[in-house]
């Protein structure tokens, strides 16, 4: 069986002195920056919902829902025994430990106050959100796979991509399924939902956009899971199901129910507060 040798790549980009920048906080930054220069463009295609000025004081907004929903979901889904027992632990997140799902409720809840409180529409304004969050998804992926961490299920033993992942303690090849999820919830989700947003009247469908990235991220990470070795202090769950993969179910129904709703509630009009300027 021919095994790839896992790259050893040091998770620390750069270091001085006690001050480190490792690569999966780069790819939260670069993923909230690319974000807030595409959305600046987004949130002026017609009908327009926001000004470039909006984009720029929710990004704060945006960086505080995801780095506490995400530390907040992991504490809660995945070890809320644990971090009980030792709360001075959930503030080292430099210790890892990030949910997709408790970010993405960190930055829905981010989008619903931000929004009432600057009379933007919220499913136009998380509609130009959902074209470049995949972006930041795929770039969070390439540093799991950096760090070597939630490494892939054992492989086939015909697989020729398979690989020994130092961290897992073991010499047995396995799926490097962190590129699997960066290619499905990253390239292959971005593709779909910008090649949909330049179809012309998307955006008068508020939550259309919105409700088929959810679909997409839910499909994307179920399927992936099936290569991903569930962690292990969880393991498999209900009907072999791991945890990522029941904590898809309702974002898949909810992408569903914004699909139904965008398609049946056409908007007319821009954001109200930019009618006024």
């Amino acid at each position: 069986m021919t095994v790839i040798p896992f790259p050893e790549i040091n998770p620390v980009l750069v270091q001085i002195g006690p001050f480190a920048i490792r690569w999966y906080a780069l790819a939260y930054i670069a993923g909230l920056l690319i974000g807030w220069w595409a959305v600046r463009r987004l949130v002026r295609r017609p009908p327009a919902v926001a000004t470039p000025e909006q984009v720029d004081d929710f990004l704060t907004w945006a960086t505080l829902g995801v780095v506490l929903g995400g530390r907040l979901g992991y504490v809660l889904f995945y070890q809320a025994g644990t971090y009980l027992s030792h709360p001075m632990a959930i503030l080292q997140v430099w210790n890892g430990g990030m949910s997709f799902h408790g970010g993405l409720l960190g930055v829905v809840t981010a989008i619903i106050l931000f929004t009432r409180r600057n009379r933007i529409p919220t499913l136009g304004f998380a509609d130009r959100l959902s074209v470049i969050a995949p972006v930041g998804l795929g770039l969070g992926r390439c540093a799991n796979f950096i760090n070597g961490e939630l490494w892939g299920r054992p492989a086939p033993v015909d697989l020729p991509w398979a690989m020994i992942f130092p961290r897992a303690g073991d010499m047995i090849p396995r799926h490097p399924s962190q590129l699997y999820q960066a290619l499905l919830e990253g390239l292959l989700l971005f593709l779909v939902v910008f090649t949909l947003s330049r179809r012309r009247g998307i955006f008068f469908h508020p939550g259309l956009l919105t409700g088929i990235f959810l679909v997409g991220y839910a499909c994307a990470r179920i399927i992936g899971e099936f290569f991903r070795q569930p962690d292990a202090f969880l393991g498999y769950l209900w009907a072999g199901a791991t945890m990522g993969q029941l904590l898809s179910i309702p974002v898949l129904l909810a992408g569903f129910g914004l699909i139904v709703y965008g398609l049946r509630h056409p908007a007319a009009t821009a954001s109200p507060a930019l009618a006024e300027s």
